[in-house]
C-alpha cells in the first residue's frame, strides 16, 4: 500500500479547517485508517471540530472489540458526534461548531467507507472516475429530484449548504458503501476544497498521468489553488496494491 496525505489552506482563507488522518498500519482491529474532516465555525471553531472529532473517532475505534468495519466505524463516527455537540456546549465560541468526515479502511481487496457532510470518495482507474460518497448538500439533493443538472450544481450560489454534519444534531446520520478494489485502483478522498475547484475529468487526468501518489495529491492540491484556491484542500491518495508510504 501506498498512501499520500496532505491539506493545504488555499488562497483565500486565513485559517485551516480541514484535517486529514492517514495509516497504513492498524488502528485498533481496522488494518488500516484514512479520513477527511472538514469543518466549520466562527473563529478557531471549525479547526478544532476538524481535529477534536478525529482525534474522538481514533480513540473509539482504539477501544473497540469489534471486528465488523463498518460496525467500528458507525460507532466511531456517533461517539466523535455525541463528543462535539457537548464541547460545543462547553463554550460559547465553539457552539453551532460542526465538521463533515468521510473515513475509510481497506480489507484485502474491498474498501468500507463511511460518510457525513460533503467530502469524497472517489474510486479512480484507468477506466474512468467514481465518485462512492454521495454528498450531503443542498444542490446534491436538488440534483438528485432533478431540479438542477451537474454543471448548475457546480456553480450554484448554494452550493456550500451541507445537510448533514458531525455536531448539528443529537444523532447523525451516516452513510456506509464498499466496494471491490480493481489491480489499478486508486482511491481518492478530499475535502470540498478540491472537488469544488477541480472537476471529475481534470482529477481523473491528474492520477492517470502521475507516477506514484505523493506526485498525484501535490498535483491536485496545486491545481485547486491554480483554479482560484478558493477554500482549505484536503486530499488522500491511497493506491492499495502497491508498498511504501509518503505523506506530506
Amino acid at each position: 500500500m501506498k498512501v499520500y496525505s496532505g491539506t493545504d489552506i488555499g488562497r483565500r482563507r486565513s485559517v485551516n479547517q480541514d484535517y486529514v488522518f492517514a495509516s497504513e498500519t492498524p488502528v485498533g482491529n481496522l488494518p488500516n485508517l484514512f479520513v477527511v474532516a472538514d469543518g466549520m465555525g466562527g473563529h478557531n471553531a471549525g479547526d478544532y471540530a476538524s481535529s477534536f472529532a478525529v482525534g474522538v473517532l481514533l480513540d473509539s475505534l482504539r477501544e473497540n472489540a469489534d471486528f465488523n468495519p463498518i460496525k467500528v466505524l458507525r460507532y466511531g463516527i456517533e461517539t466523535a458526534n455525541r463528543e462535539l455537540i457537548a464541547q460545543a456546549r462547553s463554550s460559547e465560541e465553539r457552539r453551532g461548531m460542526g465538521t463533515t468526515m468521510v473515513a475509510a479502511t481497506v480489507v484485502g481487496h474491498y474498501a468500507y467507507v463511511a460518510n457525513v457532510g460533503d467530502s469524497r470518495l472517489y474510486s479512480v482507474g484507468q477506466d474512468g472516475i467514481l465518485q462512492i460518497t454521495k454528498d450531503h448538500s443542498l444542490v446534491q439533493e436538488m440534483v438528485r429530484l432533478g431540479e438542477l443538472t451537474e454543471e448548475e450544481a457546480r456553480n450554484h450560489p448554494d452550493k456550500n449548504i451541507i445537510t448533514r454534519a458531525l455536531g448539528a444534531a443529537e444523532s447523525v446520520d451516516i452513510d456506509f458503501f464498499d466496494f471491490k478494489l480493481e489491480k489499478d485502483s486508486n482511491i481518492l478522498m478530499c475535502s470540498d476544497g478540491l472537488s469544488n475547484m477541480v472537476t471529475d475529468e481534470e482529477i481523473q487526468k491528474i492520477i492517470s498521468e502521475k507516477p506514484d501518489a505523493h506526485e498525484k495529491g501535490t498535483a491536485l492540491i496545486e491545481a485547486a489553488n491554480e483554479n482560484g484556491g478558493k477554500d482549505n484542500i484536503a486530499v488522500i491518495i491511497i493506491e492499495p496494491f502497491t508498498e511504501e508510504v509518503m505523506k506530506c
